[in-house]
């Protein structure tokens, strides 16, 4: 017998209780400080009383929950082996050879440019905004005043470089989470962003380089001690950059993500027994605690940038993504979703529409909540089926979801995103808000695509 769902929901008993779910969540998360986690139960555990209320079995809510998983186990089973892949690039030296090499590109004539270059570069390298604005955001922000550099720009070329590293990274979690709660490979999605993403990129490098020249030459110490911190680490080798070259290979040929992720880590390996020879046991430690250098070494601050991967660094995330994708499924069991959507389906009848209506949902989220990666989930799956009925690929979701939720969340001064990043740079969002260029840029872009129906894809096509 298959599972009892609600359908007959009036929209503005919907809407009642949506507002309610995001009361409650916003009001744990932002008020009371609660990880997104907590907050997601708290909102389950209100759903499943009203449900029964509504007289649904719990085994039928439970059923609907599990559904909902299923739409983005792929992001579940990925997560693993990003984890394990962050690792393998770290003790291979990959990333650190990267990073050692994209100092060098550090202008004090062109300092604004520079920092969003380096930091894209960066960014992309380790997956993370929150990891790159706390290391190199930092080192940036210390070397703006002995530059004579005007602090806020820089943070919005540290933040808008670091946003574009995890929205185009495959080893980002938000950029995996965009590709699975829409069914498709995470490739293809990174691929299809290209079109929002490089015009950006671009005018965004344009308008810092317009604002360069007007900082003082200085010395570059602080960048000198990072190179050598990561001399010291033993892990900088131009040969390093072979896993690199496989990941784009493959990527580019269209390769399964999981079997490129793979192929990736093999290469890594090779690499890793060429200039060190770790036990079984240490890589074991490696794959699962995430790389560590080695405790006699004082490497300071790229110390912190270097300890990262592990299937344990993914937890967080994957648990997050299980419990949103169960509330997802329990909204649309209780017929919530589908009342929601059907008080502005009529309305959205094309590709136009539906993008900016899905965009402005991620944004709300973003605002309402402060969540990145909530406004990705549920976004995600309340507008997955509009987009089917439109016949539009789900590709055409995923990409406006990252341009109006991944990188729109550091610039809501509540929000997970920015009260980090104001904590770690010492400048107020409202402050780097206006020279955040390639964040707002993504979304405005994601938006006339949508109208003008510039790189939209069909299914039919």
């Amino acid at each position: 017998m298959p599972p009892q769902i609600l359908t007959q929901v009036l929209p503005k008993l919907a809407f009642i209780l949506s507002t309610l779910i995001i009361l409650i969540m916003g009001v744990t998360m932002i008020g009371f400080g609660w990880v997104p986690h907590l907050s997601l139960i708290l909102a389950l555990c209100f759903l499943l009383a009203v449900g029964l209320f509504k007289g649904l079995t719990f085994d039928d809510m439970q059923m609907q929950m599990a559904t909902g998983i299923m739409r983005g186990i792929g992001a579940i089973y990925l997560f693993f082996f990003i984890g394990l892949m962050v690792a393998a690039l770290m003790m291979s030296g990959a990333i650190p050879t990267l990073m050692y090499f994209g100092f060098e590109l550090i202008s004090p004539e062109f300092y604004y440019i520079s920092a969003f270059v380096l930091t894209s570069i960066i960014g992309i390298a380790l997956g993370s905004s929150l990891t790159t604005v706390a290391t190199l955001g930092v080192a940036f922000i210390g070397m703006s005043h002995a530059f004579d550099a005007n602090v806020a720009i820089a943070a919005g070329a540290v933040v808008s470089g670091a946003f574009f590293g995890d929205k185009m990274s495959p080893l980002s979690d938000t950029c995996t989470i965009a590709a699975s709660v829409v069914g498709i490979d995470l490739f293809e999605h990174i691929r299809n962003m290209v079109y929002t993403t490089v015009p950006a990129w671009l005018i965004t490098a344009l308008l810092f380089w317009f604002m360069s020249g007007d900082t003082s030459a200085s010395d570059l110490s602080q960048v000198t001690a990072l190179q050598a911190q990561l001399i010291e680490s033993g892990l900088v080798h131009s040969y390093a950059v072979l896993p690199f070259v496989v990941l784009i290979a493959l990527a580019l040929m269209r390769v399964n993500a999981i079997y490129t992720i793979i192929c990736t880590i093999i290469a890594a390996l090779i690499v890793t027994y060429i200039h060190s020879s770790p036990t079984i046991g240490e890589l074991g430690d490696y794959f699962f605690g995430g790389y560590h250098p080695a405790k006699n070494l004082e490497l300071g601050e790229v110390g912190g940038m270097l300890s990262r991967g592990g299937v344990n660094s993914m937890f967080f995330t994957q648990t997050i993504v299980i419990l949103a994708l169960s509330l997802g499924g329990l909204l649309t069991a209780l017929g919530i979703l589908p009342a929601l959507l059907s008080g502005i389906k009529d309305s959205l009848t094309s590709s136009g529409r539906a993008i900016a209506a899905a965009a402005m949902s991620a944004l709300s989220i973003n605002i309402l909540i402060g969540e990145q990666y909530l406004s990705l989930l549920l976004s995600g799956t309340a507008f997955r089926p509009v987009f089917e009925r439109l016949n539009l690929h789900p590709k055409n979701l995923s990409r406006t979801l990252e341009d109006a939720g991944t990188v729109i969340n550091p610039l809501v001064p509540w929000s997970v995103c920015g009260v980090f990043i104001s904590q770690a740079l010492g400048v107020p969002v409202l402050d780097y808000l206006p020279y955040a260029f390639f964040c707002y840029l993504s979304f405005l872009l994601t938006i006339l695509f949508g109208y003008t129906g510039i790189t939209i894809t069909k299914t039919t096509d």
